[in-house]
């Protein structure tokens, strides 16, 4: 079973970006589509982007115009592009794909934004 490795997360000052990585173990059979949550503390896990093979890609408003999702085929890895972060994005970060057999989660990677 494909397993997936988030990786990026790190203390970064308001304003400023961060480049999360999600990367699979292998290539991931049947591919329809990828996502990442997030989850602060005391909050329940919560939508942030996900992307599609048909190439739709769909945001929450929170994050709209300031994070990017993306895929790079070739290395089996998601990517979320953050800029102009702000305290309210402190959270862990979980990637997901999803197949025709069910959805791999990742084992998160922490955001913290603070001054």
């Amino acid at each position: 079973q494909v397993q997936l490795m988030e990786s990026g997360g790190a203390l970064v000052q308001p304003g400023g970006s961060l480049r999360l990585s999600c990367a699979a173990s292998g290539t991931i059979v049947g591919l329809i589509a990828w996502a990442w949550y997030r989850q602060a503390p005391g909050n329940e896990r919560e939508w942030v982007a996900f992307g599609t093979w048909g190439g739709n890609t769909r945001y929450d408003e929170s994050v709209k115009g300031r994070f990017t999702i993306s895929r790079d085929n070739a290395k089996n890895t998601v990517y979320l592009q953050m800029n102009s972060l702000k305290p309210e994005d402190t959270a862990v970060y979980y990637c997901n794909v999803k197949n025709p057999w069910g959805t791999t989660w990742g084992q998160g990677t922490q955001v913290t934004v603070s001054s």
